[in-house]
């Protein structure tokens, strides 16, 4: 088997389901999202491994 079919077959699994995704997917709400760099607004990091802290 050559290269061509398996990159265009799997280009085209890739497009599938990225169309799929984009079509059942609600659209993103940008004010509802947290903020990119929260520097200095008081915020609490949270939601990822090195925002859980060890309990004292």
């Amino acid at each position: 088997m050559t290269r061509r079919p398996v990159v265009l077959s799997l280009l085209a699994a890739v497009s599938g389901f990225l169309a799929f995704d984009l079509a059942s997917s609600a659209p993103l709400d940008p004010y509802l999202s947290p903020p990119l760099f929260a520097l200095g607004s008081g915020e609490a990091a949270g939601g990822a491994h090195c925002a859980a802290l060890p309990p004292r």
